[in-house]
């Protein structure tokens, strides 16, 4: 396998890892699946074997057996008795999906089931549980950028002849012992004095300094002498989240005839470069808003209060050509709790006029408007709290049908709560008869409102409700200005 180079290093590539199923395998998930499971379709855990490398020209299998199967005792037992202290059974654990149609089988959501189960080798941050879980569909973490090595060499090449001696019977001692001989992921310590020990993942910290190397090994299933196999991929993943390393010193065991063999097994320095963090690129983004929305202030309006912007609840009816700049331009400003409310869809004229939809919002139908712009305002500032309301607003000269009644007037109430919710409310729809019931609930909550419609060489722009008042009397007065008012926008538009 060629390595394409990079700056610093080459993309460190790694072998794919391969299986192997045993046909008393398929004979025990028979018998179990006759006399135990029945109809049960539930998942199953089981466990799958591999061992180092033993071969310079053959690379070893991850294998099922029978004994990969639960006991008759136990439907979810854990590592099968055989495995333990087998030197060449490291226990991998796994989870068998076996459904009882082939409908059945495809309506599996495959990517969505390898994805929980690739989430996994994240969970083992534990010491103690330091294990990784692989399948036979192997799930595995995807570097961007890719990891880069900066050497990779024979181990007999990389240690001193000291080191060498005493690694290899580290080594062998560990693979011999019963209590670790099936553990594939260890630490490799070297004193200054040349002096090697193997221990466990959780002493990961007491190997730290009096001038220690400290190398993480893994029982590598590979032959190929460019390339380390693929458990080292999760392995690295994990080392990154566990511990936070940048750089990592690794070691791929392999053996001849059941001893170390540290002229095939290799040594190399992996670079993981982590880019920002989703959250980190998020604050930034604040960061820059808020800079900019800060200059605005400082040149044209000394007065603005970004706090109380930022709070402000708009409540935007309609999200077509108005509605979609209206919440970008509210974005722009500082406001951040944006609601909006249409119940079409996006049709193919639309993305030319409408910035927040593009042609794939259009395929299959076409999305709905309002979820589909949330989306889009998602994307564009992910810190904005959008939500997106799919419904028709209740409009006069419209009949309802007996049986769109109960419907009709939820809708109802359903839109009087958003008013009564928010702050601010935007009417961009394009009808008069659309904006009648908003405008007179509006006006009745004393909301400020501001009313835009578009025409062909025309357009109105109207602003009506001026926001809590002190006197009751007053606030009846101001209602009734705004509802006045709302009425002239509409005979207008």
């Amino acid at each position: 396998m060629a390595k394409q180079e990079r700056s610093g290093g080459s993309i460190l590539q790694f072998a794919p890892f391969q299986s192997f199923v045993d046909e008393g395998f398929w004979h025990r998930l028979s018998s179990l699946k006759l006399n135990k499971f029945g109809i049960d379709d539930s998942p199953i855990a089981i466990t799958g074997f591999y061992a180092p490398c033993s071969h310079s020209q053959v690379s070893n299998h991850l294998t099922l057996l029978s004994e990969s199967l639960p006991s008759d005792e136990s439907e979810q037992s854990s590592v099968p008795a055989i495995s333990r202290g087998n030197r060449n059974r490291c226990s991998v654990p796994g989870i068998l999906y076996n459904t009882n149609t082939l409908e059945a089988y495809h309506a599996l959501d495959k990517k969505s089931l390898l994805k929980e189960e690739a989430k996994k080798v994240f969970c083992y941050n534990r010491p103690e549980k330091m294990e990784l879980p692989l399948l036979v569909c192997f799930p595995c973490p995807v570097f961007d950028p890719p990891v880069t090595v900066v050497e990779l060499k024979p181990a007999s090449q990389w240690f001193t002849l000291e080191e060498a001696d005493s690694v290899s019977v580290a080594c062998n001692g560990w693979r011999n012992s019963s209590l670790t001989a099936g553990v594939p992921f260890f630490l490799v310590c070297i004193a200054s004095n040349s002096h090697a020990t193997i221990r466990h993942l959780k002493d990961w910290e007491a190997c730290q300094g009096d001038g220690q190397k400290v190398l993480f090994g893994f029982y590598d299933p590979c032959h190929l002498p460019n390339n380390p196999g693929w458990p080292l991929r999760n392995f690295l993943a994990l080392i990154c989240s566990r511990w936070n390393l940048k750089t990592v010193h690794f070691l791929c065991y392999r053996e001849n005839r059941g001893f170390a063999d540290l002229g095939v097994s290799l040594v190399g320095e992996a670079v993981i470069t982590i880019p920002q963090g989703r959250a980190s690129q998020i604050g930034l983004a604040i960061s820059a808003a808020d800079l900019n929305l800060k200059l605005m202030r400082w040149r044209a309006w000394p007065s603005l209060n970004l706090d109380e912007l930022s709070s402000t609840k708009c409540l935007l009816l309609g999200a077509g050509t108005l509605g979609c700049q209206v919440a970008r331009m509210l974005m722009a400003w500082g406001v951040r709790k944006i609601t909006l409310l249409d119940n079409g869809r996006v049709a193919m004229s639309n993305p030319l006029r409408q910035s927040l939809y593009t042609l794939d919002n259009c395929l299959n139908g076409g999305d709905f408007k309002a979820m589909a712009a949330v989306k889009s305002l998602k994307q564009i500032f992910p810190a904005v709290e959008a939500e997106g309301v799919v419904m028709a607003i209740p409009m006069p000269g419209h009949p309802v049908s007996s049986q769109e009644e109960e419907s009709v007037l939820e809708d109802c109430r359903h839109l009087h709560e958003l008013v009564e919710s928010h702050d601010a409310v935007f009417l961009l729809t394009d009808t008069r008869e659309s904006r009648w019931l908003p405008a007179l609930l509006c006006a009745n909550a004393n909301k400020i409102t501001i009313t835009a419609a578009l025409g062909f060489d025309s357009f109105l722009v109207m602003r009506h409700g001026s926001g809590p008042l002190n006197s009751s009397n007053d606030l009846k007065a101001e209602s009734e200005i705004a509802l006045s008012g709302d009425m002239d926008s509409l005979a207008l538009a």
